[in-house]
């Protein structure tokens, strides 16, 4: 058995690990209050995986929940004490060699009010705030000469 590649982000009640295994078969994720098993079979070579954490911090096992697709299998790890920083996924200091962060979910979310808005909330919301509403302009009363029109090209 290996352990599986896997990325994690910290969020506000929850820290999301992304164990990177294509195809896999027989999943099987289980939460416990300090601890994450994760095993399956992968690929057409029936590669199995097997990944135990001893986690950063204690988390709730009944609102952890997990979700396969073709690519991964993305486990969503409810924080027992949300609004706590994990500074680490592990227990243990030790830099797992498969273990990463995942930088492109990574946020500071400390100082941020805004997280729980989804990205289209957060886009209406700047647009309200900005008055997009209010944009009529008429072209013939902005004076400005580069606005004219060009000549058709022939």
């Amino acid at each position: 058995m290996y352990p599986a590649p896997a990325k994690w982000y910290d969020r506000r009640d929850a820290v999301f690990v992304e164990f990177c295994v294509e195809d896999s078969r027989d999943v099987k994720v289980n939460f416990e209050k300090s601890k994450l098993d994760f095993s399956c079979v992968s690929g057409t070579d029936n590669v199995k995986h097997q990944n135990e954490i001893e986690l950063f911090g204690e988390i709730d096992p009944k609102e952890s929940k997990h979700r396969r697709t073709d690519r991964s299998v993305l486990c969503c790890v409810r924080k027992a004490e949300p609004g706590k920083t994990w500074l680490r996924l592990t227990k243990a200091k030790a830099k797992a060699s498969w273990l990463s962060l995942d930088f492109n979910n990574w946020k500071d979310w400390e100082n941020d009010s805004d997280e729980d808005l989804s990205g289209f909330d957060k886009f209406s919301e700047i647009m309200k705030n900005m008055g997009g509403d209010d944009l009529d302009i008429d072209e013939h009363e902005s004076g400005d000469s580069d606005d004219d029109q060009t000549p058709d090209l022939e």
